[in-house]
């Protein structure tokens, strides 16, 4: 058991859409990422994903509407949902998955992160 400053930690993280992770709940990765920009439409066949925006906002884009999220608020996207954050300026971002998780999902792409960093 140890407690975990989340604002601390995010100050190790130096780029954009490269989650670190902070902890392990029940098979699940609590991560923090830092985004900035248009990440990579993508879905995730088996896993639910919970984004909790720690600073900032972002809009998540889906393929039929668009769904604005700003700090102090999370959105669950189900799993098999096609889906992209878009964030205009920089955003903070826990987020909940399962382990071992691809952040995108069904794409390999230049944004994919297959070796994720502890901090």
């Amino acid at each position: 058991m140890q407690v975990i400053n989340v604002f601390e930690k995010l100050r190790q993280v130096h780029d954009y859409w490269n989650p670190a992770i902070v902890g392990h709940l029940n098979g699940q990765h609590v991560k923090l990422v830092k985004f900035k920009g248009t990440f990579t439409w993508h879905h995730h066949e088996q896993e639910d994903e919970m984004f909790y925006v720690l600073k900032g906002n972002f809009v998540m884009e889906f393929k039929d509407k668009q769904m604005p999220i700003s700090e102090g608020e999370f959105i669950i996207v189900p799993r098999g949902v096609e889906h992209r954050p878009v964030a205009a300026e920089e955003v903070h971002v826990m987020l909940f998955e399962p382990a071992g998780t691809l952040n995108t999902g069904n794409v390999t792409n230049e944004l994919t992160k297959t070796e994720l960093n502890h901090i």
